[in-house]
């Protein structure tokens, strides 16, 4: 059995991250926002500074877990989620703006709305 405490507390902050992309992203409306200027240069920054740290504790959950819980969320892709934290740490400087907008607009929703349930499962 693993620390149910802990693994909500990871998720909380998960779910913070993800709320901190979602207001990030509002003001870009397509991926040359992020290249255009400074401003749009620094959103990507940050997004990808989330999107790390959701990788990054999305492993640690793996850790704590011994790879038990995330499957029981088949709806979401959680190697490519983690995966993608190992392509922005490791390719920092080959980031494509156009798939972390498309990251953005298509996956950080159904995220939140899985991060939700594990929570509320958790409970």
């Amino acid at each position: 059995m693993y620390d149910k405490e802990l693994v909500r507390y990871i998720f909380e902050q998960i779910l913070n991250a993800i709320k901190k992309i979602e207001l990030r992203f509002r003001s870009i409306s397509n991926a040359q926002d992020f290249i255009d200027s400074p401003e749009g240069t620094e959103k990507l920054d940050a997004i990808c500074m989330m999107l790390i740290a959701i990788g990054e504790s999305l492993k640690n959950i793996d850790k704590i877990t011994e790879k038990k819980l995330l499957p029981n969320y088949p709806e979401i892709d959680w190697k490519g989620v983690k995966g993608l934290r190992d392509i922005i740490s490791h390719h920092y400087f080959d980031i494509d703006s156009e798939e972390i907008f498309w990251v953005c607009k298509h996956q950080i929703q159904p995220l939140l709305l899985a991060i939700e349930k594990i929570i509320e499962d958790e409970k």
